[in-house]
């Protein structure tokens, strides 16, 4: 007597994969947010003024 091999998986165990892969996503993905948060990155000191209201006038 031979024993049949079932192909496709149960439901609950192709949605626990699919739970547990979106997990991992979203926690590396939270991961990487707090990453580049912590990253410093550079910002100008001065602040730029420009007057152009003498180039409206030519228009």
């Amino acid at each position: 007597m031979q024993l049949k091999y079932n192909r496709q998986p149960s439901l609950s165990s192709s949605l626990l994969k699919i739970m547990i892969k979106l997990l991992l996503l979203i926690v590396i993905l939270l991961f990487s947010i707090f990453l580049i948060e912590k990253i410093s990155f550079p910002s100008p000191k001065k602040k730029y003024d420009i007057d152009i209201t003498n180039e409206i006038k030519k228009l």
